[in-house]
C-alpha cells in the first residue's frame, strides 16, 4: 500500500512538472530568486489566468510556495530538495539553464534602504553572512529567524543593543524577500537595528534624496565579510 501511495504519488509529480510551460516556469526559480506570476507567465509564454492555474497545480503538488510582500506575490521553489531533483532531471535532458538578469537600477541593485533595513545585494549579502557565521538560523515556520547566543555576543561587541531590538514592538528578525535579488536580505528589528550601527560605524552612506545606500571604503577594511566585499 506504501509502494502503491509512492508511485501515485511520483506520477503527479512528474505529471506537473511534465507541462512545457509548468517546466519553463520551475526551471526559471532554479536559480534561487523568487518571480511573480506575471514574470512566470511572460517565461512560460502564457496568458495571466493560464499562469495562475500552473502555479496553483505546482504548489498543490508541494513544488513551488508563495511569498506575499506588501502588495506583491512571489513564488519561489519550495525547498532545496526540489532543486536538487529539478536539477537532476536537467542534466538527464542535457539542457542548461539562463541566468537571472534584474531590470532594477545598478545604484538601487547594490545597495538601497527597504524601509528601516538595508537592502540590495549588500542587505542579502549579510543576510547570508550573519547565517554563514552562525550567528542567526532559521526559526519558527515561516520567514522567522533566530539569534544565536555567539550572534548576539558578536553583534553586541560591534555596538548592536540586542536588547532593545528584541523590545521593539515588531518582529525581532525575519527574512524579507529582496525587490531586485528576488532573495531574502534580513528584516525585523535587527535588521534596521543593522542598519543603524553601520551608519553609525561609517560602514554605509546613505543619500540624503532617495534609498540609495553606498558601501564605504571604511566597511572593506574593517568588515567585508559582512558586505560580501571578501
Amino acid at each position: 500500500m506504501e509502494t502503491t501511495s509512492a508511485d501515485s504519488h511520483l506520477a503527479r509529480l512528474a505529471g506537473a512538472i511534465a507541462e512545457p510551460a509548468r517546466a519553463r516556469m520551475l526551471c526559471c526559480l532554479m536559480d534561487g530568486h523568487a518571480r511573480t506570476a506575471t514574470e512566470l507567465a511572460a517565461v512560460a509564454e502564457v496568458a495571466a489566468s493560464t499562469a495562475s492555474a500552473h502555479l496553483a497545480r505546482l504548489r498543490e503538488q508541494r513544488l513551488v510556495e508563495l511569498l506575499p510582500q506588501g502588495k506583491h506575490r512571489y513564488f519561489r521553489l519550495a525547498g532545496s530538495e526540489v532543486a536538487a531533483a529539478l536539477e537532476g532531471l536537467l542534466v538527464v535532458a542535457g539542457a542548461p539553464r539562463g541566468e537571472f538578469r534584474p531590470s532594477t537600477p545598478p545604484r538601487l541593485r547594490a545597495a538601497r534602504t527597504c524601509y528601516d533595513h538595508m537592502a540590495g545585494g549588500a542587505g542579502v549579502a549579510l543576510h547570508d553572512s550573519l547565517f554563514g557565521q552562525g550567528w542567526l538560523r532559521a526559526g519558527a515556520p515561516g520567514n522567522d529567524c533566530e539569534l544565536t547566543p555567539a550572534g548576539a555576543l558578536a553583534l553586541e561587541s560591534l555596538g548592536l543593543d540586542v536588547a532593545q531590538a528584541r523590545d521593539a514592538r515588531r518582529r525581532f528578525a525575519c527574512a524579507c524577500l529582496d525587490w531586485s535579488e528576488r532573495r531574502p536580505h534580513l528584516g525585523g528589528a535587527l535588521g534596521a537595528a543593522c542598519l543603524q550601527l553601520s551608519l553609525r560605524r561609517g560602514w554605509v552612506r546613505q543619500a540624503l534624496d532617495g534609498r540609495e545606500l553606498s558601501i564605504t571604503p571604511k566597511a572593506e577594511r574593517e568588515m567585508p565579510e559582512l558586505f560580501g566585499l571578501a
